[in-house]
């Protein structure tokens, strides 16, 4: 509208101007309410909150705030903030942000998104150094950095054991990478000469909501191979090993390894089985696990190129939903050398796993399927995420992600869950009650 003599005033209906700042506020974390504090001081002056974030190290916070402010005569605003956080004896800047600036920053919103998680026992400055150049040289940015793992003490650290200790680290990143695949590759190359672990996932909705776990048994949830210890009891223990190892490399059939080994068991006695069940070594973080995953829903399985004897063994002490493997035949007592119905190979394997991912009503990028052998290579690439747990090379090329330095739980890691978040033993036995309920689901 005009006033007086003609000269342009203000509308009264038109929206006052408003500038963009980037504020940081740095200092000791000890002080409580300072969010608080200073967003009622923005409030008073009308001030929106575009974005917000907040990182603490060793007591030392960052905070960080994107506001719109009216654009006020002297920014009072600005000032009293100031004030206050020379008051509570924080450092805080202000950064002018232009509305081109701003809107390039919204856009980038929809960029392709990855999750990359770091795992080793013991984390050194050269691993990071070697990982994030790889995801620069891909033209991938760092949104975020997140420690999952707990805080290690360096108290008695000698004295620790080796398992104790672990670190993993979830990089938040985005961009538009020149090929996904190579740069997995990359990484696991890195993998082949460092310890450590390095894993690529899209970051969508798959990878928080799996609910599916299927594992292989031998060399995976237990540190063995059953078959390799039958043999040792029935003095055939190098033979049998060989050829383990061969189809375990890719080198022979499953079908026909598996003949083979277990011809040269026939006529061992019902009762050895019994006393190799009864002391099979436990895969270390595998109870940590599954007991985690069982308090998030999730179903737990068991495909295995070995034996329903002892799958139904780690079903009852593990909480095992489905177990699928091969049935001993067994004549007067001992192995006939045979075994009944149809052998669990890898294709099986892979069927197995589409038949249950479809009996609970999932979609297979909602599946975990880990493993480490060839004969696990079909449902390592079906599922969602297949985990080549300490596998050999083959293997591990041909799976999405490896796991070589950590045990099975190191896979909570994955799926983005805290060691702060994560139950830490399985011992209590209330816990074991509403958890590791036994399933019999053996056949679908």
């Amino acid at each position: 509208c005009r006033g007086l003599g003609g000269v342009l005033l203000p509308s009264a209906t038109m929206a006052p101007r408003r500038e963009i700042f980037l504020l940081t506020v740095k200092g000791e974390r000890a002080r409580p309410g300072l969010t608080a504090a200073l967003t009622e001081t923005m409030g008073k002056h009308n001030v929106t909150v575009l974005d917000i974030g907040q990182a603490e190290i060793h007591d030392m916070l960052s905070l960080g705030m994107l506001i719109e402010a009216p654009a006020e005569p002297g920014l009072g605003v600005l000032k009293e903030i100031v004030f206050m956080a020379h008051h509570l004896g924080l450092t805080v800047n202000f950064t002018p942000i232009s509305s081109p600036d701003y809107e390039r920053w919204v856009a980038e919103q929809t960029k392709q998104r990855f999750t990359v998680t770091l795992l080793t026992r013991q984390l050194h400055a050269q691993y990071l150094a070697t990982v994030t150049k790889i995801i620069f040289d891909n033209n991938l940015n760092i949104d975020s950095i997140t420690r999952l793992s707990g805080r290690v003490s360096l108290s008695g650290k000698k004295a620790q054991d080796a398992t104790s200790t672990r670190s993993a680290l979830q990089f938040e990143v985005s961009g538009k990478p020149r090929n996904v695949d190579q740069m997995r590759e990359e990484l696991f190359k890195v993998s082949l000469t460092q310890p450590v672990d390095i894993a690529v996932q899209d970051d969508d909705l798959f990878r928080r909501n799996r609910r599916l776990i299927l594992f292989d048994m031998d060399s995976t949830l237990i540190q063995c191979e059953v078959i390799d210890e039958l043999a040792k009891k029935a003095g055939v223990g190098k033979q049998v090993a060989e050829i383990t190892e061969d189809a375990m490399q890719g080198k022979i059939d499953f079908k026909e390894s598996f003949k083979r080994r277990m011809m040269l068991l026939k006529g061992m006695d019902e009762s050895v089985l019994e006393g190799i069940a009864n002391s099979l070594p436990i895969t270390e973080g595998a109870p940590r696990l599954i007991s985690n995953l069982k308090r998030l829903g999730y179903k737990v399985g068991i495909l295995s190129g070995g034996f329903t004897y002892f799958a139904h063994y780690l079903q009852r002490k593990l909480g095992i939903d489905y177990v699928h493997a091969n049935e001993l035949d067994f004549k007067d007592g001992k192995l006939t050398g045979l075994v009944k119905g149809e052998i669990v190979d890898g294709n099986r394997k892979a069927e197995l796993l589409q038949e249950i991912a479809k009996k609970e009503g999932l979609s297979l990028k909602q599946v975990i399927a880990v493993g480490d052998g060839a004969n696990d290579i079909p449902m390592l690439k079906l599922a969602g995420l297949g985990v080549a747990f300490h596998a050999k090379p083959k293997v591990k090329e041909q799976a999405k992600v490896g796991i070589s330095t950590l045990g099975l739980d190191g896979i909570l890691y994955l799926l983005g869950v805290r060691d702060r978040e994560a139950f830490k033993e399985i011992h209590d036995e209330s816990l074991n009650e509403v958890l590791l309920t036994p399933q019999t689901h053996s056949r679908i």
